[in-house]
């Protein structure tokens, strides 16, 4: 933990909640011990960015607007139309995050990949 908090700049006590959340996701175990800490659950191919921002952020949602009205029955003057659309978008999002693994991530950060523009 302390080595990661140097590498990355950030407060141990922040990364301490990621981790906890990424282990009760199911994306990191701790291990105990010399040489203790965190290890991957599975495999990076098997773990998506969708399910690690997810674990940390909760449910991934371009906004925090409930479910527009079904059937027309809509009676806040077109506001669940623009309902309609922020859920598309946050479902884009997610499927977006969804097709990206970590192993994807450390190939792009290694330069085995062209960036994400």
């Amino acid at each position: 933990m302390r080595d990661l908090a140097e590498r990355t700049g950030l407060p141990q006590p922040y990364l301490e909640q990621i981790l906890l959340a990424l282990k009760g996701a199911g994306l990191v175990r701790s291990k105990r011990g010399v040489g203790g800490g965190y290890v991957l659950a599975r495999p990076p191919r098997e773990i998506s960015l969708a399910q690690i921002v997810s674990a940390v952020d909760g449910p991934i949602a371009a906004g925090d607007f409930g479910e527009p009205h079904a059937n027309g029955a809509c009676d806040h003057e077109g506001q669940c139309v623009l309902l309609a659309v922020w859920a598309d978008v946050g479902e884009t999002i997610r499927s977006h995050l969804q097709s990206y693994s970590l192993a994807d991530m450390v190939d792009r950060a290694q330069g085995n990949v062209a960036a994400i523009v």
